[in-house]
């Protein structure tokens, strides 16, 4: 059979509009010195990240390996160490511990979403590029995710719960102001189908996810922290109704018996959690239900709060309740909980989120397992495992670095050097 003259020259260009298409896919790479594998707890030498026009991470590899066009693309880093940006999911983004106590209620909507703002960006900057907020008046939280997404403001990828549903009184009511203002908060709903209701008009104006009280809590007036407040059948009703709607369920609980409550009624993720016992991690355990214990902000509640405000019996109720909480913290770490990194960034200030990863290392864990903890673990509370956590191909470019190695000393991660957010670099100071 007679060979076509036209089979060579089309095969060898479809190689090349092949071998071209695959090696300019990269709009951009960083070259990092060593490269944090979080998921498998260990250190890469020399690695090249690659992204696309979109952000996405092509590939990850050796440098050495990298090609041509790649690697005359790159972002230098190869004095420093390279992670997936940090993820924190326990905010407070609109809030600042300066307006604490009966100062913050001179402070408006508007004046909270300009906050807001500010503390994105320090967030961002600080090298959390993903958080969840759990909490904010007037869905202010969802106008500074909304301003984030449109391109307007710089700050984090951001999940929104808006306002947080309490019953009347609880931690989630406003309890500073006197009986003839005649005032709730905008998330209290008592009894189930109310509940349900204020699940369906948040949904509608913007939340990503519920935030719940399930206890007293330390910041607010009047009530206990360990004493429950929203019933067992009360939070069913919540996290059905919320889960049909596709929307996940966090559970502030500083109770032993709230903690569990949350638990059965199927939240996932519990808040705070300082109060749980050996049969709450149990059941954590048995239903994958998150902890999210916030232990760095004691030292700033015991040192500052009272300068900034913050009433006597909320400083009285921290005392008895912070050491406890860093305690079972360790115990449901050893004992193998899932557990998620969040901070209750605002009541301490933004910005400094990381400083809790040496607190988290001081009362148990290795280096790895607070990083994960920011990281893998964070993603898979949020639902986006697939999006961040982790630099993989198909994740966001989102990388950081800092000097140094923080599996060895942690607080590294209190100075990170570059930030970079879906391929696009919010801040440089790696020389």
């Amino acid at each position: 059979m007679k060979a076509n003259p036209w089979v060579v020259p089309i095969l060898t260009l479809i190689c090349v509009v092949v071998f071209s298409a695959s090696t300019l896919a990269a709009s951009g790479a960083v070259r990092c010195g060593k490269l944090i594998d979080v998921r498998n707890g260990r250190t890469l030498s020399d690695q090249i990240v690659n992204f696309d026009d979109n952000g996405k991470i092509i590939s990850v590899t050796a440098f050495s390996a990298a090609s041509a066009p790649a690697a005359a693309n790159t972002m230098d880093l190869s004095q420093a160490t390279c992670l997936p940006g940090l993820i924190d999911v326990h905010t407070h983004i609109t809030s600042d511990p300066e307006n604490s106590g009966y100062k913050g209620l001179g402070v408006s909507i508007p004046r909270s979403t300009v906050t807001g703002v500010k503390n994105a960006r320090l967030t961002l900057l600080a090298g959390f590029t993903t958080l969840r907020n759990v909490g904010a008046d007037g869905f202010s939280d969802v106008a500074v995710r909304d301003g984030i997404n449109a391109g307007e403001i710089p700050g984090p990828r951001m999940l929104v719960s808006g306002p947080l549903l309490g019953i009347t009184g609880g931690h989630c009511d406003e309890n500073l102001l006197p009986f003839e203002f005649h005032y709730s908060a905008e998330g209290v709903a008592d009894g189930p189908w109310a509940a349900r209701k204020k699940v369906r008009e948040v949904v509608k104006y913007g939340a990503d996810l519920i935030k719940i009280c399930a206890s007293g809590g330390v910041l607010s007036k009047g009530d206990i922290p360990g004493a429950p407040q929203y019933t067992l059948e009360e939070m069913q009703a919540i996290v059905q109704e919320a889960h049909k709607l596709g929307r996940r369920v966090a559970a502030h609980a500083h109770g032993t018996e709230s903690i569990k409550d949350a638990i059965r009624a199927g939240v996932d993720s519990v808040e705070h959690s300082s109060l749980i016992d050996g049969e709450g991690i149990a059941m954590a355990k048995q239903h994958g239900t998150f902890l999210v214990f916030d232990i760095y902000n004691d030292d700033y509640i015991l040192s500052r709060g009272e300068k900034v405000g913050m009433l006597r019996e909320s400083i009285e109720k921290e005392k008895a309740l912070g050491r406890l909480q860093r305690e079972n913290f360790r115990k449901a770490f050893q004992a193998g909980a899932k557990i998620a990194f969040g901070t209750d960034a605002g009541v301490y200030p933004h910005g400094d989120n990381a400083k809790q990863f040496a607190k988290m290392v001081e009362w148990g864990m290795k280096p790895i397992d607070a990083i994960q903890a920011a990281t893998i673990n964070a993603a898979e509370l949020m639902g986006w495992a697939d999006r961040v956590g982790e630099l993989s191909p198909g994740r966001f470019a989102d990388v950081i670095a800092v000097d140094g190695d923080p599996l060895s000393d942690v607080k590294t991660l209190e100075h990170v050097k570059f930030v970079m957010k879906g391929g696009v670099v919010e801040k440089n100071e790696v020389k």
